[in-house]
């Protein structure tokens, strides 16, 4: 690969957090996303994702497999089930990129919002 084609940090992180932002583009997205977080790192299992977003196993399944691919969430085995737990690493770097130039490249004035 050379100089010319590799793709800058910048334009990265901005197609990174674009397409973070379109797995969130959705309200049964958003819904199953918000329940992930409240539970934080010990995650829910996905049976309890589907009634909190008030959908079937199938229908939950293909929207779990969105936020999986954008990278905010993470699956792990606990027996037959399968929980789901926010990446905090990639909830704090979305958030540390939409608030990184605010106020002119002054992030802590947002008030702490974030701790990247």
């Amino acid at each position: 690969m050379t100089a010319d084609t590799l793709i800058p940090v910048q334009e990265t992180r901005a197609a990174e957090a674009s397409a973070r932002l379109g797995a969130l583009a959705h309200e049964t997205r958003l819904t199953v996303f918000r329940a992930v977080m409240r539970a934080g790192p010990d995650g829910l299992p996905a049976g309890a994702l589907a009634e909190a977003a008030q959908v079937s196993a199938s229908n939950l399944s293909s929207h779990l497999n969105v936020l999986l691919g954008a990278g905010l969430v993470t699956v792990r085995r606990d027996g037959r089930q399968r929980i789901y737990a926010p990446d905090l690493d990639a909830v704090r770097a979305l958030l540390g990129f939409l608030i990184n130039e605010c106020c002119q490249g002054a992030p802590e004035v947002c008030g702490g919002l974030v701790r990247c």
